[in-house]
């Protein structure tokens, strides 16, 4: 199959290669024409055959609407839109709608697996209709992990259900970054417990407790045991937010990941706890987000 690339940063350019490795042709496009195989959209069009299959990653709101919008004066009735950032599903309507005026159609993909995912793969979250889902089902064999289709990747409903997923998925990592965290803050405050890296990584195996978070959590106190190096300053994605926005729509209980996300924002308010050190900590290993080092000035990003 043939495709063209929009974003070519942390996870698109694994992403890239990973298709490649599946037998696919790629197509990328990125601002940073080192890493670039075309110098615009026009140019990264051009190359695609009909009916052509485009894949966005690129920052969500404004950048993504760019976008979409330019390719909407490039493409032609029959060719289809993948939205693989982090938009919010309440975009996605939008843009399928748009598209579907000039005969493009429109799926939208959250994507997980940060800087892993080249070698792990990527869980995938899709929306849209059957028909467009199977059109883009030998891409998203290429990107998912090895093994069961339905344990990597879900047709998750209509446009917009793809995000929407992804959306309530970060929503659950919220949560579960502030637990460890919390427990590594009061494993470090208990006198009688001398080694705390290692109780992290003692959970690694035939614990209840184990998950791809927990042994970031263990490698990142193998690094830094006192995670020395970091402020306590947390940035958030927005899509923690729009979850617990969800709950409140509708009424919907949902205690654990709003005190998680009113923690981070705590965090920028001069607090420096361990627990946020941890969180931060974490959000490096999985995501490459950035982290904000002891001393410095932390920096609200956009959501």
């Amino acid at each position: 199959m043939q495709l063209g690339l929009i974003g070519l940063g942390k996870m698109g350019g694994f992403m890239r290669d990973r298709i490649k490795a599946a037998g696919h042709e790629v197509v990328g496009y990125d601002t940073n024409q080192d890493i670039s195989d075309v110098k615009d959209l026009k140019e990264l069009v051009s190359k695609l055959d009909a009916p052509r299959h485009v894949w966005v990653m690129v920052p969500a709101g404004k950048v993504t609407q760019s976008v979409i919008d330019e390719l909407g004066t490039l493409l032609e009735p029959g060719d289809l839109v993948v939205d693989g950032g982090n938009s919010k599903f309440t975009d996605d309507a939008k843009h399928a709608e748009e598209l579907s005026a000039k005969g493009i159609e429109f799926v939208d993909c959250g994507v997980s697996g940060g800087v892993w995912g080249l070698d792990n793969g990527y869980g995938l979250m899709a929306g849209g209709t059957k028909e467009n889902i199977d059109r883009m089902m030998p891409i998203f064999d290429a990107l998912r992990p090895e093994g069961p289709r339905d344990e990597g990747f879900v047709h998750a409903g209509d446009v917009g259900a793809g995000h929407y997923v992804k959306m309530v998925h970060n929503g659950i990592e919220y949560g579960m970054m502030q637990a460890y965290a919390e427990g590594y803050e009061l494993l470090e405050a208990k006198e009688i417990v001398k080694d705390v890296p290692a109780a992290f990584k003692a959970w690694t195996r035939g614990t209840v407790v184990r998950s791809w978070l927990q042994e970031l959590m263990a490698a990142a106190l193998e690094k830094d045991p006192d995670l020395s190096d970091l402020s306590g300053f947390v940035n958030d994605s927005g899509e923690g937010r729009w979850t617990v926005q969800e709950a409140v729509e509708y009424g919907v209980p949902m205690p654990v990941i709003s005190a998680s996300l009113f923690q981070r924002f705590f965090s920028r308010q001069g607090e420096n706890s361990p627990a946020m050190k941890a969180v931060a900590a974490l959000r490096n290993g999985f995501g490459g987000h950035a982290v904000t080092k002891k001393g410095e000035k932390g920096i609200v990003t956009d959501h």
